[in-house]
């Protein structure tokens, strides 16, 4: 059965068109979009309601929001298809400019569990992944890395905006070296959008306006990051005596 997970995780992605851009001097282009799990992986199921169908809804409601903020985007699968670990890491790593925000819905023991977070990646791998075992997380060598500054900013700005948007419990930032996002060679996130155990939070995430602010958080953390990158580019003017 293991290696049957393993092989499951090294397909190779179905094709994915990238978008096409035009010139453009932003810092950041593209914003790629990964719903989890997908096909035969339906993620966490309560209640009747399946975390791949909601991670999907939430992906393409974000999509339109993206675009109206004149980003390009990319989503992992567009579909109820099943797309490996490592081919949405490829799909990823194929692009420039941009930043790689992954949706998942929550599961815990307790029913009481509650509230959204953001993880990043302490350290990514800088390096194109590769070999039948580079998807465990305890064998990615990572103390070499340098620290993800970059990751860690965007999902700080993506944290603050879910709760701004959905006044759920901040359950903050935490690092976290899960594979998709350890793997991508660009700002990576992986979002959780509360718990699927528990009761509460479920019947809001059956709601469409529950779903449309958190891809409206998404957004802003993406547009929030994207600013922070212009005002970092912007050069410094310095006022002289008597000019």
């Amino acid at each position: 059965m293991t290696l049957s997970f393993v092989w499951l995780q090294l397909l190779p992605p179905r094709p994915q068109r990238a978008p096409a851009v035009s010139g453009t001097n932003e810092p950041i282009v593209l914003v790629i979009l990964d719903p989890g799990h997908g096909g035969l992986d339906s993620g966490t199921m309560k209640a009747g309601i399946l975390e791949k169908e909601l991670a999907l809804d939430v992906a393409h409601r974000a999509e339109r929001l993206l675009q109206a903020h004149g980003f390009a985007t990319l989503l992992t699968r567009a579909d109820d298809t099943y797309v490996s670990l490592a081919g949405r890491v490829t799909i990823a790593n194929e692009q420039r400019d941009c930043v790689f925000i992954s949706i998942h819905f929550d599961d815990a023991t307790r029913p009481a569990a509650t509230g959204v977070e953001t993880y990043y990646a302490a350290h990514q791998i800088s390096s194109k992944p590769g070999g039948v075992l580079s998807w465990l997380p305890f064998l990615q060598r990572t103390s070499f890395e340098p620290p993800n500054t970059e990751s860690q900013s965007l999902a700080s700005l993506i944290q603050d905006a879910l709760v701004r948007h959905t006044q759920a419990f901040d359950r903050g930032t935490r690092p976290q070296q899960f594979f998709v996002i350890a793997n991508v060679h660009h700002p990576a996130v992986l979002v959780e959008g509360g718990f699927l155990t528990n009761a509460e939070e479920v019947s809001k995430l059956a709601t469409s306006d529950y779903r449309e602010q958190i891809a409206a958080a998404i957004t802003d953390g993406a547009v929030r990051y994207r600013e922070n990158l212009r005002e970092q580019r912007r050069p410094l003017t310095v006022s002289l005596p008597g000019g």
